[in-house]
């Protein structure tokens, strides 16, 4: 079968950028440098339709994978479809080691519009035209992206165990959840992943962090860069000691804020995003920027819970 996107050897050498975040091991099989990337960005406005500039967008991909980056995470709804069929078109066929996970779960009726559908019929379809746009027989690590209000959770859990029976999926996730979902999915299908918007601002999900970090489930914070967002808040003073942080060590409040979820436990799996390659340079090399104690104290109190 093949598998490639979803191997375990090594992508590329330990001095590469992205392998100074440490490993993760998200199953037995599945082990990847701690700081992936996001492909969401990788599309036109409203997350809708083809990126304004094709080529940078490939190149990204390609210079992600250079700088060691062997975790990319996108979704059929990026775009739709465009995130994926873009992620073949760079990269495929996939170096050994390159973990391409995606999600289903939302239909798009337009720019910056979301709509849930967890019927199994629905997930059925995601994942085939996600095998199909990707050019694999088998997704490393497929996330539910919402739970559906309107499906039975038992069904779309079904669905989700279903996909590993058949060979299609190898390990399952979940997106937006607190620990009692995770729990009751658990008792379905087993979860090697949680998905939550979380970073240094928005910390609602604290307790699912911790709860993956003692099951040894992946945490993949998504919106990691929720500091950069601070300023155009009005919330000057918070914006402000994130700055100050940064000053000493000569980094980037964007740096800073990848390096606290570092930090914050083990089970952290960042993702930033971004359509540019300098931007994506600037990203990777947080892996390498450690905090101090005194950094932590100063971030600690930053929270909107």
């Amino acid at each position: 079968m093949d598998t490639r996107g979803g191997g375990t050897a090594d992508l590329g050498r330990s001095n590469e950028p992205a392998a100074q975040a440490g490993k993760i091991e998200i199953a037995d099989d599945l082990i990847v440098n701690r700081l992936g990337y996001g492909a969401m960005r990788l599309t036109g406005h409203g997350i809708m339709g083809p990126p304004p500039d094709r080529a940078e967008a490939i190149r990204v991909l390609r210079r992600a994978v250079e700088l060691g980056v062997d975790f990319i995470d996108t979704a059929d709804s990026y775009g739709p479809y465009v995130s994926e069929e873009l992620i073949a078109e760079a990269l495929h066929p996939y170096p050994d080691g390159l973990i391409i996970a995606t999600k289903g779960g939302f239909e798009r009726p337009g720019p910056n519009r979301w709509t849930e559908n967890g019927r199994p019929e629905h997930l059925r379809q995601a994942l085939d035209g996600s095998l199909r746009r990707l050019e694999l027989e088998q997704i490393p690590l497929w996330q539910l992206h919402r739970i559906d209000s309107d499906v039975p959770e038992g069904e779309q859990f079904g669905v989700l165990a279903e996909f590993v029976r058949q060979g299609k999926v190898r390990h399952i996730g979940l997106s937006e959840v607190g620990v009692a979902e995770i729990e009751r999915a658990r008792r379905v299908v087993p979860i090697a992943s949680v998905q939550n918007r979380y970073n240094v601002a928005e910390r609602k999900w604290d307790d699912v962090v911790d709860y993956c970090e003692r099951e040894r489930i992946a945490f993949i914070p998504w919106y990691p860069l929720g500091a950069g967002s601070i300023e155009s808040k009005g919330e000057a003073a918070m914006a402000e000691r994130i700055e100050r942080v940064a000053r000493r060590h000569t980094a980037s409040s964007m740096q800073v804020a990848l390096a606290w979820l570092l930090a914050r436990s083990p089970a952290m799996l960042p993702i930033p995003g971004t359509s540019k390659v300098p931007h994506l340079e600037e990203n990777v090399a947080a892996a390498s920027l450690e905090l101090t104690g005194k950094d932590l104290k100063d971030l600690e109190s930053l929270s909107h819970r």
